[in-house]
């Protein structure tokens, strides 16, 4: 918006120029998404705790757990503020790319929310069923497929990925494509909201990851950068720099209140919107595939609950009584149960994240 509004009038005056940079716009977002955390962050847990929002915990769950039974939840309304205000404010909003990625962010926060509200509010235990929210990853796949398919910005590169490590490698999906895009926004929603269980730890991969995607989306951005990297260029999606770094600020100003002891937990509204935006983003750069390494804890984190379901019910079936390969799913409740403190998990979680996102960086060069 100020982008439209102020480097119009650089004509007149100069330094509004500035406004033409995306690194100036980025860092500005992030920098207000970090504020708008700081100055609502206190509100927004003080209506939560006043209106009696606070999560119910699990009895099957590990019993240090136990104690954080009505700690206010649905925090992610502060986190998706954080992130959509500044968006609004410093990115080109005819952008196709940031059109995409915030209805993907909106689309995913309206069923977070409903889940939510029927979980805390409704006392609902299963909250929003769960083909409910199948159905509403699956229909935005195909929404943004079609998007994607009739907008003459991605007519080259419409059913294509790229391959890490093989220099302008890509991968043609064809009619498959469509497929692929709709598995990794379901695939990514629903990891990040299984990782969602420990004080800290999917508010600060997040921010990892997003700070990946936002160099990435950067350079791809670039002729110049994206020729040297040998990546495909893609006019116009710099603009994501700005969504990525806006969220980065949003999930460290987060961080404030949801490091351990959590004053506030994320809730659906956050996880569900926050992991579509992260699988959207890496269907608008075609690095689906790179996805799976930047976000690996993620993936480890959903194929911990498909393994442990699995087995269990092969067990079940051979057996005629299941058992688990995991102490518990997802894995960080595993290695909570295997005696470490909660805080050392989130910790080294972190590290974990934060190689393979310096790793997947390096992908770029090793062809």
């Amino acid at each position: 918006m100020l982008y439209h509004l102020l480097f119009p009038l650089s004509e007149q005056f100069s330094p509004l120029n500035i406004f033409q940079y995306i690194t100036f716009r980025a860092v500005s977002a992030a920098i207000l998404a970090l504020i708008i955390s700081f100055l609502i962050g206190p509100w927004i847990i003080r209506q939560l705790s006043h209106h009696q929002i606070g999560e119910e915990i699990r009895s099957t769950g590990p019993k240090s757990h136990h104690t954080k039974k009505g700690t206010p939840t649905m925090g992610g309304v502060m986190v998706l503020t954080a992130i959509l205000l500044p968006t609004l404010l410093f990115a080109k909003l005819d952008n196709v790319y940031i059109q995409i990625i915030m209805i993907a962010t909106v689309w995913m926060g309206i069923f977070g929310f409903v889940d939510d509200y029927l979980k805390v509010i409704k006392k609902k235990a299963s909250g929003l069923i769960a083909r409910y929210k199948l159905a509403g990853q699956i229909t935005l796949g195909v929404i943004i497929s079609l998007w994607i398919y009739f907008r003459p910005e991605f007519a080259d590169l419409w059913a294509y990925t790229s391959i890490p490590f093989f220099k302008n490698a890509v991968w043609y999906l064809g009619w498959l494509y469509p497929f692929l895009i709709i598995f990794v926004i379901t695939g990514f929603s629903n990891a990040v909201n299984l990782t969602d269980g420990l004080d800290g730890l999917a508010g600060g991969l997040l921010a990892i990851a997003f700070t990946a995607f936002a160099g990435i989306a950067y350079v791809s951005g670039r002729v110049d950068f994206s020729s040297y990297l040998n990546i495909a260029y893609l006019p116009g999606a710099g603009e994501l720099t700005i969504f990525a770094a806006a969220t980065v600020g949003a999930c460290i100003g987060f961080l404030w209140f949801n490091s351990a002891p959590a004053s506030v937990f994320m809730g659906d509204v956050g996880s569900l919107s926050i992991g579509s935006a992260l699988g959207t983003m890496a269907v608008l750069l075609k690095k689906e595939i790179l996805l799976v390494i930047i976000g690996g804890v993620f993936v480890w984190e959903a194929l911990s609950v498909l393994t442990q379901w699995g087995y269990f019910g092969y067990t079940k079936k051979k057996t005629g009584q299941g058992q688990r390969l995991w102490k518990m799913a997802p894995i960080h409740h595993h290695f909570e149960l295997s005696g470490w403190p909660e805080t050392k998990v989130v910790t080294r979680f972190w590290i974990i994240g934060i190689l393979l996102a310096l790793f997947s960086l390096t992908t770029f060069k090793i062809r």
